[in-house]
């Protein structure tokens, strides 16, 4: 690149010269820039508004759901009884009265034994194994209501070898490492008396388990050798469905049950007599879903409008201003509105003539306020939920099977527009990246054009360089000849 003093002969800046000139220069490059910016903003305007419309989509398609018609909510009569449903295609309203005849626990069997003697031998503390036997049996199994044990099938157990006259820790420490639905624990009650305790890990008539080897091993009250180890057996919870000769037991290996009522979850927490669960239609549920359509709508247009807006005081328009495309929208969303509702017949054969009495392709169904949807004076969507619920209520196939045409058509609808808007996002985006490679080549360009400049400037100083050094020179010459 060249290189020069600035302005060392001519006295001018030719820096500031070749910044202008190059200014001039960078014009055409500097509109592609401008034009590059103002594209940018309108493909996050046109963002902005796909983003609302895909809302509208997502919002309307939850609507058609039939799990949104199916969702129930439950209550309970009882404070200690918790009923909820899940959101699926198999709930059902109903209703059911129970007993709760028992509730899940784990078994515990537990026995107080000597634990391991201290004293001091040579100055060193020192525990004395005490006997407890050659070996202890925890084996899986169930008891019935009597307390006879069945052992598990197929068998489950382990057997602890003690032959080293290891201690209640040891007994624990070795059950813990084997495997089983139990666990053990020493609590010391002195400084050589404890209870060893085994408890089951889970709940349900199914996980009991009987302990072997113990027997007369323990201390009672007194603490005389000879007790057996004492045991609360593990129970399953139970319910009671109605009376007499009509009446029935469920039972779950924990507190909660399921398929009392399709969808409801029951879970018990202490044992009652008539309690009462009631699985309803939660029509709250689906008008919060139909609100959030509403919503969704009011979004889009708000956005819509705010995009495309001019302001003739300012004379300041939006980015979106001149696009017929998206002002367009907002007018094909509010005349769905006050047309009224028109949709696919669900039951329509299309094996059948088309007939409007019998076989009709679309259905009327009318005005939305019908449902309690209305358009006001600004062009925004009101909602009542009171009225829709009061419509569905007083005939509920009827209106879901409106509600469900009136949110497919939104849905295909806003579907229809994101995806224009979305050609149109494309289509811009693929233009920047046009534009962008013009700016790169004017890079190149406008270096190359500087370079010259430069390279000009520099040969005019060294011009005017030469030109003052033989006019001084000759200004010599005619000085010597006087």
């Amino acid at each position: 690149m060249t290189s020069s003093v600035d302005g060392l002969v001519s006295g001018m800046s030719t820096s500031s010269v070749i910044s202008q000139l190059m200014q001039v220069e960078a014009a055409p490059q500097t509109k592609l820039k401008t034009k590059v910016q103002n594209a940018q903003t309108a493909v996050a305007s046109y963002q902005s508004v796909n983003a609302n419309l895909k809302a509208v989509k997502s919002a309307a398609d939850a609507m058609t759901q039939l799990s949104t018609w199916r969702a129930t909510k439950a209550t309970s009569s009882s404070s200690s009884v918790t009923a909820t449903t899940t959101t699926g295609l198999v709930n059902t309203a109903g209703r059911v009265t129970f007993d709760v005849k028992s509730v899940a626990s784990a078994q515990s069997t537990t026995i107080k034994l000597a634990t391991n003697t201290v004293s001091v031998q040579d100055g060193k503390t020192v525990k004395t194994p005490v006997d407890t036997g050659a070996s202890v049996t925890v084996s899986m199994g169930k008891y019935d209501e009597n307390g006879n044990f069945t052992p598990a099938n197929p068998p489950k157990s382990v057997t602890l070898d003690l032959t080293d006259g290891s201690s209640p820790d040891k007994i624990a420490g070795k059950l813990n490492s084997a495997g089983l639905d139990v666990r053990a624990y020493v609590v010391n009650t002195s400084d050589t008396e404890g209870v060893l305790q085994f408890t089951g890990t889970k709940t349900g008539e199914d996980y009991g388990f009987q302990v072997t080897g113990l027997e007369n091993l323990g201390i009672d009250a007194n603490g005389n050798t000879g007790a057996s180890p004492a045991t609360t057996y593990s129970k399953s919870a139970s319910l009671q469905v109605g009376s007499g000769d009509t009446a029935y037991t469920i039972k779950s290996d924990t507190n909660t049950f399921t398929g009392l009522i399709p969808g409801v979850t029951i879970n018990v927490t202490k044992e009652e007599t008539g309690v009462t669960v009631n699985a309803t239609n939660d029509v709250a549920g689906i008008a919060n879903k139909m609100q959030a359509v509403v919503d969704s709508i009011n979004a889009a247009l708000g956005e819509i409008k705010n995009q495309t807006a001019y302001d003739p005081a300012t004379r300041k328009a939006s980015p979106l201003t001149g696009d017929f495309m998206v002002r367009e929208m907002t007018q094909t969303v509010l005349g769905k509105i006050s047309t009224g509702l028109t949709y696919d017949n669900p039951a329509y054969n299309k094996n059948l003539p088309e007939d409007a009495t019998t076989n009709p392709k679309t259905k009327t169904f009318g005005s939305l306020s019908q449902f309690g949807i209305s358009l006001s004076r600004d062009g925004q969507l009101s909602f009542d939920a009171n009225a829709f619920t009061s419509a569905y209520n007083a005939n509920p196939s009827t209106i879901q099977e409106a509600a469900i045409g009136f949110a497919q058509n939104f849905k295909a609808l806003a579907d229809k527009q994101s995806t224009s808007v979305t050609a149109v996002i494309t289509g811009r985006k693929n233009e920047i990246d046009s534009i962008n490679d013009q700016i790169s080549n004017w890079d190149t360009r406008l270096a190359t054009r500087r370079e010259a400049l430069q390279r000009q400037y520099a040969a005019m100083e060294t011009a005017l360089g030469n030109m003052k050094n033989q006019s001084t020179w000759l200004a010599g010459q005619i000085s010597s000849l006087g």
